[in-house]
């Protein structure tokens, strides 16, 4: 497909077919989701399952890729498909519009999945889907806080372990310390001292959640390329 040539000049012809075998599901469409959702189809991924069930708000503006003056009260779901299915046509969208949590994760492995990304602010359901994923075998990254960061630069994929100067991560660190889960739980977070802003709701950039999104739709396709 011309819009792939380029990308299949440095991937290869046979690697690019094979992306667009892949499934992807991205469990929350904000700052960081959509923009995972933008790389990923731009990369031939052949069909991503989204998951939200907020709708477009004018305070998203400033950093979330589906956030516009002309979509503002729509359903975050229904526009990011719109504008994924305008990226590639072929790329087959499934769109789930509905909060999810501890109770009803399990629905979500109805769908055969190569790769799950929990971009969610949620810490129950970040928990829930650490073990969902770990049992079932299913790879996937989680992102921790974007909010109250200023340097791009400071985001990198770790280990959960390895994580610092993330309240989110500390969270989930000591999750993964008490259930004594050993293996890897790798995480996009960032290394940077967060901002004091005073107030309970985080502040944010246009730049840290759109890096990080873009970071881990990088590492979902490099692991698919490695294979």
């Amino acid at each position: 497909m011309p819009k792939f040539s380029r990308l299949s000049k440095v991937i290869g012809s046979d690697m690019l077919n094979e992306l667009s075998k892949k499934t992807v599901l991205v469990l929350g469409c904000g700052g960081v989701g959509g923009y995972v959702c933008e790389a990923l189809v731009r990369s031939n991924i052949g069909r991503i399952i989204i998951v939200d069930f907020d709708v477009v708000d004018e305070s998203n503006i400033n950093r979330q890729i589906i956030a516009l003056e002309s979509t503002i009260g729509q359903k975050k779901v229904d526009v990011l498909e719109r504008r994924l299915k305008d990226i590639n046509s072929y790329c087959q969208v499934v769109k789930i519009d509905k909060f999810i949590d501890e109770v009803n994760l399990a629905e979500l492995f109805n769908f055969e999945i190569d790769y799950f990304v929990d971009a969610c602010d949620c810490v129950k359901t970040k928990k829930a889907v650490i073990d969902e994923c770990l049992t079932r075998k299913v790879k996937f990254i989680s992102c921790m806080g974007t909010g109250n960061k200023l340097d791009p630069s400071k985001l990198e994929i770790v280990d959960i372990r390895k994580t610092n100067n993330d309240p989110l991560a500390r969270i989930i660190r000591k999750y993964v310390k008490d259930k004594k889960i050993t293996s890897k739980v790798m995480v996009l977070s960032s290394t940077e001292v967060p901002v004091k802003t005073g107030d309970s709701v985080p502040g944010s950039s246009a730049f840290v959640p759109a890096v990080a999104g873009l970071t881990i739709a990088g590492y979902i396709v490099r692991s698919f390329i490695k294979k």
